[in-house]
């Protein structure tokens, strides 16, 4: 028996994830009729069929299930030790991290420290986007892990893990003094800054306002936590952040909190994939003790074995 040509399984592994051939032709720049005449010879070579139509694209045949099964077994093995190759193999050890640009940058740094030690080189790299965007960039393996405000289901996303870190109450801020109306009254008289609701903290504020009865005036929403701060301040605006991020925002300017909502909690997350399981700076975050930052307690999540 022939060796299978690796190349066509790779072909037809892309056009699975695709879900259909002009998509797998795009992400390895080739022409559709390329992708079509590999998949075929696969065909052949396996005596069976690979794909049957469903309205505009392709899915798999029982034999297609089969074969891409295992094909996703090797080739998603083979990138973690690309992976672990290229990070082992430089002077200093990688570690490229996404960050859900809504979170607090001073929480965030703080969980980052922890991914540093004195005896071994380490180069970070970070970069900001949306949760949506993170998690995409992950699944293409340009991140070895994100830090987000909410979780994923790893029974609905396999090789991908999330492990919560803390969570924290968030207070609204003035750099005026209000007028006396009592909490939360008093965010009719002035206007308000929201993270975006793209993002979960965004959302729970707009239900707690809903919640509440409120007729507020939203300004703007801000996908940017510390943009948000600084407009805020220069617009004499009401704004959100987390009071564990007291500290910094009194630093910068006089600002005075305007209420506190205890039931509203911005919460972070790392979500990485298997293959980065063994990467040094994940497990060292993974095993940190963050309750001095996260005074709250965390229920469990399903942790990697």
């Amino acid at each position: 028996m022939s060796h299978i040509n690796y190349n066509h399984l790779y072909y037809f592994w892309h056009a699975c994830r695709t879900g259909s051939i002009v998509g797998a032709a795009e992400a390895l720049s080739l022409t559709p009729q390329t992708i079509t005449g590999q998949i075929k010879a696969l065909e052949e070579r396996l005596q069976g069929k690979l794909f049957r139509r469903q309205g505009r694209g392709l899915v798999p045949t029982e034999l297609g299930q089969l074969v891409f099964r295992y094909a996703d077994r090797m080739f998603m093995l083979g990138q973690e030790m690309l992976d672990i190759v290229n990070y082992r193999k430089e002077s200093h050890l990688l570690f490229d991290v996404g960050v859900a640009d809504a979170l607090s940058k001073q929480l965030v740094s703080k969980v980052l420290e922890t991914a540093v030690v004195a005896d071994e080189k380490i180069h970070l790299r970070c970069f900001e986007s949306t949760h949506e965007m993170l998690l995409e960039q992950l699944s293409q393996h340009k991140l070895d892990m994100i830090i987000s405000d909410c979780p994923i289901d790893s029974t609905q996303q396999e090789g991908l893990f999330s492990v919560k870190l803390g969570e924290c109450p968030v207070s609204f801020w003035s750099t005026l003094p209000l007028p006396e109306r009592p909490f939360p009254a008093c965010l009719e008289t002035r206007r308000l800054l929201i993270p975006g609701r793209r993002s979960m903290l965004g959302r729970k504020i707009l239900n707690w306002i809903s919640s509440q009865g409120l007729q507020v005036d939203i300004l703007g929403e801000f996908d940017d936590a510390a943009l948000m701060k600084a407009f805020g301040a220069g617009q004499n605006a009401i704004f959100v952040a987390p009071v564990l991020d007291r500290q910094d925002i009194w630093q910068r300017e006089v600002i005075e909190e305007v209420g506190r909502l205890d039931t509203v909690l911005e919460e972070y997350h790392i979500i990485f994939a298997e293959r980065m399981i063994q990467h040094p700076a994940v497990q060292r975050i993974c095993h940190a003790d963050f309750s001095t930052l996260f005074p709250r307690p965390v229920t469990d999540e399903k942790k990697p074995a």
